[in-house]
């Protein structure tokens, strides 16, 4: 395995690697400059069919042959290295920005749905058992773009 460039062996677990380094570096920028989430669909998508293409031929070569980076020469092992340390990069700050996005979404959505609530007055009042008025929030149903 230590010399392939074929799509099977090491050169295509590389090469998996470095085009999804990419895919994860154009989806930061995009965050980044503020690219709507719907814009951003297509990189999501690569990015997973990288990510599951990368982990199939992992899996693959560890089965085929256990053991399989230890039998890597210099400039195959050198090059590999280079592409894991890059992907590892790229994935730290990709997950750090999608992180903040979702916790930002998720802020965003309680603030509207607490605003929709208060100005809705969509609450509801009702007698326990023992004679006890409750209050219930009911939930307000919320449209972006037309969609719930």
């Amino acid at each position: 395995m230590a010399n392939e460039t074929d799509t099977t062996g090491a050169g295509g677990i590389i090469e998996v690697m470095t085009s999804l380094s990419s895919i994860m570096r154009e989806e930061t920028r995009a965050l980044e400059g503020g690219t709507r989430a719907l814009d951003l669909a297509e990189l999501a998508s690569a990015k997973a069919r990288l990510v599951g293409t990368l982990e199939e031929r992992l899996a693959r070569a560890g089965r085929q042959e256990p053991g399989w980076t230890a039998q890597l020469d210099a400039a195959t092992r050198e090059s590999f290295t280079q592409a894991l340390g890059e992907l590892r990069a790229a994935s730290m700050v990709n997950a750090a920005l999608l992180e903040r996005h979702i916790e930002l979404s998720a802020d965003l959505m309680g603030a509207i749905s607490s605003e929709a609530k208060r100005a809705t007055g969509n609450r509801a009042y009702t007698y326990g058992a023992t004679g006890n008025l409750a209050r219930a929030d009911l939930t307000t149903p919320i449209s972006l773009n037309g969609e719930f």
